[in-house]
Order: structure tokens, then sequence, then C-alpha cells
């Protein structure tokens, strides 16, 4: 793919976002899209973010559950970008005209205290830039039909990225087993799936590192006061309208998002 054609791919991807339009996956047209072009076509689409206000805050993460990966038949997760546009207001439904077909996960959000920079970045270097630890509840919504895509089309469309709210709790990841800390997925009151920490990676500071390494390579770094959303501790459910989600963690309260 020419620089001409990551443009393209990019300006069409953040056109069906605004317009709310999905369309099929970048590699229906062009079969040989490989990672290091998708991952052109997100830092693009990042730029022309940008170009019209919008401000880096943060990175996420995909596919850093096993279950995810095994279904993706890939044994790696993903990073992308996190903007200001995506916050949700705390306590306010979620605007589901914004959206395509949006899902919620719960998430393990960690806010950095200072720059963290691969390569050769570990769990434990990782955890140490971690300033305080929370919960959030991402909602994912892919630019593509029935979300169907392969590895390098998700990545070109920012892991899925929709939107977030953070939960009421912020805490020191001093004294806290991330590990071993429970998410549970509830739809009206019902729990639909539970997961825990080690869901991500292992452990949430596993794909933190994972991160910095991965965006080491590219040539950026994660920065002081960025957030990262490590991924989904469980499979993501839909948003619909009427409808009220809450993930509920062990320390990290509860985050609840209605429609």
């Amino acid at each position: 793919m020419t620089t001409r054609t990551i443009e393209r791919a990019a300006a069409a991807l953040l056109e069906r976002e605004d317009t709310r339009v999905d369309g099929e996956p970048l590699t229906d047209e062009w079969p040989d899209l490989d990672l290091a072009t998708a991952y052109a076509i997100q830092d693009e689409t990042l730029r022309l973010r940008e170009a019209r206000g919008e401000t880096v805050i943060g990175v996420k993460l995909g596919l850093t559950s096993r279950a995810k990966q095994r279904r993706m038949n890939v044994n790696s997760p993903l990073t992308a970008w996190l903007t200001d546009a995506m916050v949700l207001p705390v306590g306010e439904p979620a605007p589901l005209e914004q959206f395509i077909h949006p899902r919620v996960e719960p998430e393990i959000l960690f806010v950095l205290g200072r720059d963290l920079a691969g390569p050769g970045v570990t769990a434990a270097t990782a955890l140490h830039a971690v300033d305080l630890v929370m919960g959030a509840v991402e909602v994912i919504d892919s630019r593509y039909r029935d979300f169907r895509f392969s590895l390098p089309d998700v990545v070109a469309d920012n892991a899925s990225s929709g939107a977030f709210v953070t939960g009421p709790v912020a805490r020191s990841a001093v004294g806290i087993d991330l590990a071993l800390e429970p998410g549970s997925l509830e739809v009206d009151g019902k729990v639909v799936d539970t997961a825990t920490g080690a869901a991500v990676q292992g452990h949430p500071a596993q794909a933190l590192a994972f991160a910095a390494n991965d965006l080491g390579r590219r040539g950026h770094t994660l920065r002081a006061g960025w957030l990262v959303l490590t991924g989904g501790m469980t499979d993501a459910v839909p948003l619909q309208k009427d409808t009220t989600v809450a993930a509920d963690f062990g320390s990290l309260g509860r985050v609840v998002v209605g429609a």
C-alpha cells in the first residue's frame, strides 16, 4: 500500500465512524495488508483525529485474553490510541447514536505516574510506572459490518475503539493482587460473565509491558498521566436501548453504563 492508499484507508475508516455506517474489511480490497501497514493506517487516523482537535490521553490494548486470541488465531495483543473524545461522562447514559453496534466489556485501567518506554520493559518495571489503578468499562465499536475482520483490519480500525468510562475508585497498585482482582459483567442486574485480572495476559501489568514494548518498536513512548486500558477481562456484550450494563470489581468498585 502506498502512502496515498494508507491515507485513503484511514480517511474511510474515520468517515465510517463519523457517519455511523459500517462497511467491509479493508482486507477484502487489500488482501496483502500486513500489520506494519495496518499500524500506519491507525497512526494516520490518529493524525486526522488530532487535526480536528482531539488530544491523545493514552492507549488501549486489544486481544489480551487467551480466549480472544484463540478465536482470532493470533498469539499476541494489539495496541491502539485513546483520545479525549472517547471519554464518557460518569453517570450519564451512553449516547447510542454515536455508535454503530456497541459492545461493552470490563477492564482494568492504569494511570501512569511516569514515562514508560520500550523495548525491554518487564511487568515489574511497568507496574512501577503506575500511579493509580481503576476499574473501567469500555464500549467497543467496529467499523466493519457484523464485526467481521482479520487482525490487520482491527489494528487499522484502532482496535475497535469507541468510548470508555472509569469507575469511582482509584487505588495504588501496591497491595492489590491484580491477577486475582475479580470482574463480573452484569446486564440489567443479571451476571452474564466473570473473570479475574489473570485473564489479561496472566496479569494486567504484562499487558502494560507489552504496550510499552510494542509502541517503543514503533518509536512511541507511554507518557506520564496517560491512561492505559489493559483489555477486556470477559467477552463483550451488546449495549442496547433501555439496557444497563455494569462491571463489578473486587477492590476497584462498580462501573455502570446505561443506554
